[in-house]
């Protein structure tokens, strides 16, 4: 599982395209509706679930795959941009996982994110 307390892991960036990572696990049915990157690891969110992507070794061909369906979410919560801090923030607290954090940089549509959320998980 990936370490989610890890910030340099999860320093995101919108990025449609890394949603090809997944797209092998999607279920029938299952919509992306959004995909981010860092260097090389990423986040998907889909209708059904947040798919996190750990790139693993020097070459990059081992892959871990996290799947946090939003049926499990207890609660979660956004941080905004600002105007000097224009990093986004979103925490996740799941039944079973616990806490889990991402960092977006950037204009992250994080209002979006919460929507997704919302929707999903309530």
């Amino acid at each position: 599982m990936i370490d989610f307390d890890n910030k340099t892991i999860f320093k995101l960036k919108q990025k449609q395209a890394y949603a090809e990572k997944v797209s092998d696990l999607l279920m029938d049915g299952e919509e992306v509706l959004d995909a981010f990157k860092s260097m090389r690891d990423g986040v998907v969110f889909t209708s059904k679930r947040i798919i996190a992507v750990n790139i693993q070794g020097i070459t990059g061909s081992k892959k871990a795959f996290t799947s946090l369906p939003y049926k499990n979410i207890v609660a979660f919560s956004i941080e905004t941009s600002g105007t000097l801090d224009i990093d986004s923030e979103l925490e996740l607290y799941f039944s079973e996982v616990g806490r889990v954090r991402f960092e977006f940089s950037g204009k992250a549509r994080i209002k979006d994110i919460a929507h997704y959320i919302g929707r999903y998980a309530l």
